[in-house]
Order: structure tokens, then sequence, then C-alpha cells
């Protein structure tokens, strides 16, 4: 009769162990897809003792003042030009410590079907940021709707354009309201994830898409400091797994790739 109650009591204090020996992290995301993702890895870590608390931000601003300022232990929106981008301007200590997935940026047009369509002087939003503004002026020079200027790297400006055959006319706007911004003009370049959030396919809507290899592979960062921690490598290990593979494949199909 005493087995059953020592056998429950041991099973308790057990958990209470594990429950006492996870640690828990902060990690920043924007809602969507790297949202989603990191909700198929939170049971993947909690099996290797960490806990993971998702806190999502609206913009790709935030996410890096709050990790450089330790509000959050880790953050997963980012690519290395804008990570590049936002330490040489602000001089934060986070770096990169694994790969994601890869975002294939998108061209969509509510009035038009076709880029070829859009007429002489039209209207077409890109962001505002250096890197995501950058990768659209580079993908329509790779489909030759303007020239650029020589060297100009991953961050091209519109100051960089030297031929605009169509005379097109770049509105920037930021990246997250570049959907608001899709009814005003001719064509808008719209991030996969705030395309997903508004209903948008991501390989089937866009007129133009990006060509999915490149190097705006998004990353999990991590404060300088950090990076050798333990749970580090747990973080990365579990995102790094074929469930969570197996889950943007089906889930995204197409519309976002890991990059692993």
């Amino acid at each position: 009769m005493s087995f059953r109650p020592a056998l429950i009591l041991a099973t308790v204090l057990a958990a209470w162990s594990a429950a006492a020996g996870a640690e828990t992290i902060k990690i920043g995301v924007t809602p969507g897809p790297h949202a989603q993702i990191f909700e198929a890895v939170k049971p993947v870590a909690a099996k290797q003792g960490l806990d993971i608390q998702l806190i999502e931000f609206s913009d790709y601003v935030v996410p890096n003042a709050a990790l450089d300022a330790g509000d959050i232990q880790a953050n997963s929106f980012q690519n290395q030009p804008y990570l590049d981008n936002q330490k040489a301007d602000r001089g934060y200590k986070i770096e990169s410590v694994g790969l994601t997935v890869n975002f294939p940026i998108g061209v969509y047009s509510k009035k038009h079907k076709a880029f070829a369509d859009i007429p002489d002087g039209g209207k077409i939003s890109i962001p505002n940021d250096p890197t995501n503004g950058g990768r659209v002026l580079l993908l329509l020079r790779d489909k030759g709707v303007i020239k650029l200027k020589d060297g100009t790297g991953f961050k091209p400006t519109v100051l960089d354009v030297t031929e605009n055959p169509k005379k097109l006319k770049f509105i920037e706007v930021d990246a997250a309201q570049a959907l608001r911004a899709l009814d005003d003009v001719d064509a808008a370049a719209i991030n996969t994830n705030y395309a997903t959030q508004a209903g948008l396919d991501p390989v089937k809507d866009p007129i133009l898409r990006e060509d999915p290899k490149g190097p705006y592979v998004n990353l999990i960062a991590v404060r300088t400091a950090d990076k050798d921690k333990p749970w580090v490598k747990i973080l990365v290990d579990s995102y790094h797994t074929p469930e969570v593979k197996e889950f943007v494949l089906t889930k995204f199909k197409g519309a976002v790739l890991p990059s692993w």
C-alpha cells in the first residue's frame, strides 16, 4: 500500500526538479512566420531544459534595441546585412549564432497583373531601411527594370539608380507599413512576414519575386557576451532539427525556406 504514494511523490519531485533546472529565455520575434516557427521550436527546446518565452515586436527596429539592452536574450527576425547595418549605426554588441530561414521578398500590386503593365512614372513603394530597400532595388536591377552604380553592394539606395527608363517613382515607407501603401501605389515591395499576415500568398501573388538564394537568410542573434553560454547551443540545435524543418516546409509551402 505504501508503494503508490511513494511513486507519486517521486514523480512530483522529478517534475519539480526538472522545472527548477529549466532555464528561461525571452526571444524577440516579429508576428507571422518567425513567431510561428518558434512555437514549433519551443517543445523541442523544452526537452533540453530550455524554456522559451516569445516577445512579439511589430517592427524591425525595436528587437535589436531590446536585445542590446538586455530586455530579451535573443531575437529572430533579421538577416546579416540588416544586422551589420544596425551594429554600424548604433554600436550594438550583438551577433549571429545560427541561420534560420529565408523569406524571398516580393513586389505586389492590386492594380496590375504583371510588372510590365506598370505605366511610365508609376509609383513603387519600397522599405525605407537600407537593407530591405536595397534588396528591392537589386531585385529590380536583376530584372532589368533599373540600373545601379557599380560597387553599391547589398545596400543601394534610390540615389544609386543610374538608369530608370520607365521613370518609376520610389516611395520609401517603413516595412511594417508597406501593406497600407499598397492601395496608393502601382506596386509595393512587402516582406514575407507582413504579406502572410495580410493573407497574401508569397509564392503565387507577387508580380516580381526575389531569388531565394543570396545573403538574405535570416538568423538568430544574441548579445556578444552571451554567445558561448550553454543555452545558446541548445537554442540553435533545437531550431536546426528535422521536425522544425518539416514544420516550415509543410506550413509555408515554399514561401519560407529552411536554411539548414
